[in-house]
Parts: C-alpha cells; sequence; structure tokens
C-alpha cells in the first residue's frame, strides 16, 4: 500500500512569485506596467533581496517580466496572436515563442444541437454535436479559452483525445483537411464563465474571436477563442 509523503512548506520565494503571477494573470498589471521594486516586494512580505531576486528571475526565465537595469521591472509585452488569420496550433505558437503550454479540460461532451447550431452544421435540431471547453495558458498564465462544436462524422474519436498531449487543432487538422474557414474577430466583455477561467474581472475587455472550419464542402467545427485583451495583441500582414 503506497502512503503519500507529506509536501515541505513551500519554499519562501514562491511567495513573491506567485503574488506577482497572479497580479499579471488577473490583469492588475497589464504590458508595460512597472511592478513593485525589489525593496518594495522585500518589505511587503519580510523576506530578504536575494530571495526576492530569485523571484524576479524566475518570471523572467518564463516570459512574463522583464527587467531594465536600473530602472526596475516590468511586465513583458503582449503575446501576439497568429492562430486568428492563419489556422495554427496554439500549443505551436507558445513553443516558438520558447514557452511553455499547458491545457486544462473543463468540459468533454455530448450534446444536443440547437436550431441555431444544427444549421451551422447542416444537422438537424437535436443532432448529437462535440463540446469541449479547455482553457490554454502560456507560462502559467491562461491566455485563451477555446469553447468549441465539433461534427462527430468528420471527427468521431474526438472525445476520446488526451488533451494533454495534442490539441483539438492538432488533431483535427489531421483528421478532416481544411477546404476553408470563415473569421469573426472583435473586442467584447467575457461572460461569467469565461472570466473565471481566465482569472479576469467580468468587466474586462476580451479579444474574442469566432472561426468555423470545412472540409470537402462539411462544417467541421465551430470555435469561440477568447483571450483576455490585456494579455494579447493581435498583429497580421498581406502584400498587394
Amino acid at each position: 500500500m503506497s502512503r503519500k509523503v507529506p509536501a515541505g512548506p513551500e519554499p519562501q520565494y514562491l511567495k513573491v512569485k506567485n503574488f506577482l503571477r497572479e497580479g499579471i494573470s488577473s490583469g492588475r498589471w497589464v504590458a508595460g506596467d512597472l511592478l513593485p521594486s525589489e525593496a518594495e516586494l522585500g518589505g511587503q512580505f519580510e523576506l530578504s533581496r536575494m530571495t526576492v531576486n530569485r523571484a524576479l528571475r524566475e518570471l523572467t526565465q518564463e516570459g512574463l517580466v522583464e527587467r531594465v537595469q536600473g530602472v526596475g521591472t516590468f511586465v513583458a509585452q503582449l503575446h501576439r496572436i497568429s492562430s486568428t488569420l492563419t489556422v495554427r496550433d496554439v500549443h505551436d505558437e507558445i513553443a516558438e515563442r520558447g514557452h511553455q503550454h499547458e491545457a486544462r479540460v473543463q468540459l468533454l461532451e455530448k450534446t444536443k444541437a440547437t436550431a441555431e447550431q444544427a444549421a451551422e452544421f447542416g444537422l438537424r435540431a437535436g443532432a448529437v454535436l462535440f463540446h469541449s471547453v479547455i482553457v490554454h495558458l502560456e507560462n502559467g498564465v491562461a491566455i485563451q479559452c477555446e469553447d468549441r462544436l465539433v461534427n462527430p462524422a468528420c471527427a468521431p474519436d474526438y472525445l476520446a483525445l488526451d488533451f494533454a498531449s495534442t490539441t483539438p487543432t492538432n488533431y483535427l487538422l489531421q483528421v478532416a483537411p481544411l477546404s476553408e474557414a470563415r473569421y469573426t474577430i472583435e473586442s467584447t466583455l467575457p461572460s461569467d464563465a469565461e472570466a473565471k477561467l481566465l482569472g479576469i474581472a467580468r468587466r474586462d475587455p476580451c479579444l474574442v474571436v469566432k472561426r468555423t472550419t470545412y472540409s470537402h464542402g462539411q462544417t467541421v467545427t465551430t470555435v469561440r477563442l477568447t483571450h483576455p485583451g490585456s494579455r494579447y495583441l493581435l498583429q497580421g500582414s498581406f502584400q498587394a
């Protein structure tokens, strides 16, 4: 019979690290904001400057803050969205920045299509769809809430996937090759559920991408991608 070994006390520097991480995640500090100084943090938590420095050093390595010698520590610049203009895997985008991706599955179920949803998929009302809600994190900070409906005819194994090892986008592009995608992009407030999952206030504006993708004339999936506005920058390019 196995026994759980009691965890040791939390290292002191993690108090500072978690305090700053939560402040950035909640939007208390946004990109470019000057964070409290080492002296201020040391006084607040009654810790040595060396201990505070370790917390700031690790946050810098994770890409959450930027340190300017002689000036102070700032919240790192906004993450950039490229998947809004092309269908790319959020895991790959985060990895390209040298950061760590984590997916937390909040919901994975069968659901019955409403009349509006059925029309989007070309199905009858009440037809079965697969429904997932997944929160994607970059270096421990929630950056995207993915609320997705999937056509079972195009992706029959969707509910059996291990989303710790793959993403919905990666799987769907494999089983239902993309032939067309349609987007809308808007700035709006999150729902109560989205705000809770992203760790932001209900009044904090978000960038919301709604996308429908098709394969050989069939609707494969519709997805709502909600990003905290304080953590994202939308960019793109085109050639005339």
